[in-house]
């Protein structure tokens, strides 16, 4: 399915929103490192939204998601208050590891052009 240009600008708004939130607004002591909203997936029908995170120098990764988890009812409270819609979507966080695994094909590339330069 093609994503509408309204349905990008949804997408971004609500990225932008909950990413301010989650940062600035949000004190959760069981939300530890750089959390990052990479993408959000707004159903159709307004219902939904999938916010994929990028959680990076954390104690515990999973911790931290749970806990994203346990605070979406009051993130989707807060976006309530910065948009003016007249539904606001239920929030379903999922862990976004593409980061993470750029880095890692990154240390690869690094280790297999510095051997190499060893072999030369």
């Amino acid at each position: 399915m093609k994503e509408t240009n309204r349905m990008k600008r949804v997408n971004e708004e609500l990225k932008r929103d909950i990413s301010n939130i989650i940062n600035y607004e949000l004190n959760n002591s069981k939300i530890t490192g750089l959390v990052s909203v990479t993408n959000v997936r707004v159903t159709p029908d307004f219902r939904y939204a999938k916010v994929y995170v990028s959680i990076l120098n954390s104690k515990n990764t999973k911790a931290t998601l749970a806990a994203l988890k346990q605070s979406a009812g009051h993130i989707r409270s807060e976006l309530a208050k910065e948009v003016s819609w007249r539904l606001t979507p239920e929030i379903v966080f999922e862990l976004d590891e593409t980061l993470e695994y750029g880095a890692k094909i990154d240390s690869i590339i690094k280790e297999i052009t510095k051997d190499l330069k060893k072999e030369e």
